[in-house]
């Protein structure tokens, strides 16, 4: 082969994010020119409020898990504790478990589903009220701590309204300390709260509603201004698409939704946000599921 040929060498298969070098090949050598690697991974989360592990087992919950070969899957309400599945129904091929049910049975519950296991595993807040009734799973991982949180439901009355606000508090006040100590932080799973008007349908019908009361809305603004951002609404400022909607009057093929289950990320990592996608056309609970994919490479 007579003089120096280029030849591109990478085109970003393989995870490779963009080509990284050149080859020149000669009559008898092959020189190299800046070789460097630059390798793109992206980690899947996703959050799925199953309204009953058992029942969306039997609506394809395992299939769907599976086929879509998240990294981490935070499941809440799951309704069970692990001794209540049969061997088949609680082991999910390739993934680890970590379980925090609800001490009531029937009731509440999270679920956390790991393809590499966490540095760290946290259950509860630390405080009893909350503890009892399974509310979250806190795993480290080497780019950030994960919350998987079902966070309380205040339509039972304002007794159950104080609770939920008290728990936003204690929550918020553990990630300011965390963040203050230079961690990165995702809050996943069902928040039970609409925070602005283009998060569900009817927001005025609802301004009286547990689930878009002005003191619950402003306990989300609250993480927003504490360094949290709403990764889907910065993405999709404009689009009006749900994550829940009630079993009642044919509310979801009517699209008659609210958007209740979010990532809200710190602002650390919140530039390696890639994408947040509404698995809005997935049924088998009255939630839907929802995936952040985020850059840890």
């Amino acid at each position: 082969m007579a003089g120096n040929v280029p030849k591109a060498f990478g085109n970003g298969h393989n995870g490779l994010r963009k080509p990284f070098g050149t080859l020149f090949l000669s009559a008898n050598k092959v020189y190299s020119l800046h070789l460097v690697y630059h390798k793109e991974k992206t980690m899947k989360i996703t959050t799925w409020n199953v309204n009953g592990i058992r029942a969306a087992l039997g609506k394809g919950l395992k299939e769907w898990t599976l086929n879509e070969a998240m990294d981490v899957l935070c499941l809440q309400e799951i309704k069970a504790r692990p001794e209540q599945l049969s061997p088949e129904q609680a082991a999910f091929p390739g993934y680890s478990v970590v379980w925090n049910p609800a001490q009531r049975p029937g009731y509440s519950g999270v679920a956390t589903l790991l393809r590499q296991p966490a540095l760290e595993t946290v259950s509860g807040l630390g405080e009893e009220r909350f503890d009892v009734e399974g509310r979250v799973i806190r795993t480290r991982h080497p780019h950030f701590l994960l919350y998987n949180i079902y966070f309380p439901n205040g339509q039972r009355g304002q007794e159950r309204v104080d609770y939920k606000l008290d728990f936003y508090a204690l929550l918020l006040k553990q990630c300011q300390a965390l963040m203050a100590q230079g961690e990165n932080i995702i809050i996943t799973g069902d928040f039970n709260t609409a925070h602005q008007a283009i998060d569900l349908k009817n927001p005025k019908e609802n301004e009286g509603n547990s689930g878009f009361l002005p003191e619950e809305r402003e306990w989300v603004q609250k993480f927003l201004e504490a360094g949290f951002r709403d990764v889907f609404r910065d993405l999709y400022p404009q689009r009006e698409q749900y994550t829940w909607w009630t079993y009642r009057m044919n509310a979801r093929q009517r699209n008659v939704g609210w958007r209740i289950d979010y990532f809200l990320v710190s602002q650390g990592a919140a530039n390696r946000v890639k994408d947040v996608v509404i698995h809005d056309q997935v049924t088998g609970s009255d939630h839907c599921p929802v995936t952040l994919e985020i850059d840890v490479s």
